[in-house]
């Protein structure tokens, strides 16, 4: 691959990435691991066993597949758990497992509130919590996936656009909060419109209705790639990156600032 040339500038790190057997999730498991870093990749259900092996399968460095549902009250615990006995650490922890539901308000139930919720928002301040366990003092990176709909959310996002300006409030709470107990950083990125298996199952409804946005974009008419993204949180994880904290990254080509 690629990436295989990178410096191992995180030669030796333990990372955590949640939700991340496809889509982002999988691009930044394989960044962090180019860069040297030994990556636990997240599924949360049996049937996606295949699919994490074979993201574990083209990391550079040896990697783990846990299953976990992090929108469950055990699911993070599990997962760090998994982590530890492993590796005995935890340097990174990416809380990037996430749902979106695009329907308009009058059709969003309570179903959808529950499965959110759970996830997107009650699934990072779990993982987060058990991951400060073990979270190597001084040098800690502390990465949230929110998103550009968490500020400027478009029509049809209620929910998902609140679950993720829960995750922004989160990372700037967490940004004053723990680095001086941790000695880490606490940073969120937010990717606009992405090209994942996700957005492909959105359907054709979904994507006519968010293709003039798209066509907006001032760096291109066109939806980001997972790597794109992957970077802007590899560059989180740096060691040269110790006095970023409490910032929000917005990877859109410029869609949304801010």
């Amino acid at each position: 691959m690629a990436h295989a040339a990178l410096p191992k500038t995180l030669e030796g790190k333990v990372a955590v990435v949640s939700g991340s057997s496809s889509g982002i999730g999988a691009a930044i498991a394989r960044e962090l691991s180019a860069r040297g870093a030994h990556v636990t990749v997240n599924y949360p259900f049996e049937h996606l066993k295949e699919e994490a092996a074979s993201v574990v399968s083209t990391l550079a460095t040896a990697g783990l597949a846990v299953e976990a549902d992090i929108s469950t009250v055990d699911g993070p615990a599990k997962l760090v758990q998994a982590a530890v006995a492993e590796w005995n650490r935890i340097d990174i922890i990416v809380n990037n497992a996430g749902l979106a539901v695009n329907l308009p308000f009058e059709e969003q139930t309570l179903e959808h509130w529950d499965r959110l919720v759970n996830l997107n928002g009650r699934g990072t301040f779990l993982l987060t919590q058990e991951a400060l366990k073990h979270l190597t003092k001084g040098s800690g990176r502390i990465v949230n996936i929110a998103s550009a709909s968490a500020r400027t959310p478009p029509p049809w996002q209620t929910i998902y656009g609140g679950t993720k300006g829960m995750v922004d409030s989160f990372t700037m709470c967490w940004a004053k909060e723990l680095p001086p107990k941790y000695g880490c950083t606490v940073n969120a990125v937010s990717p606009g419109p992405t090209k994942t298996e996700g957005f492909a199952a959105a359907g054709e409804e979904v994507m006519e209705f968010l293709q003039p946005t798209i066509d907006a974009t001032p760096c291109g008419s066109r939806m980001g790639e997972p790597t794109e993204i992957a970077y802007a949180v590899a560059m989180l994880c740096e060691e040269r990156a110790s006095w970023v904290c409490g910032s929000h990254i917005v990877v859109s080509g410029g869609l949304q600032i801010g």
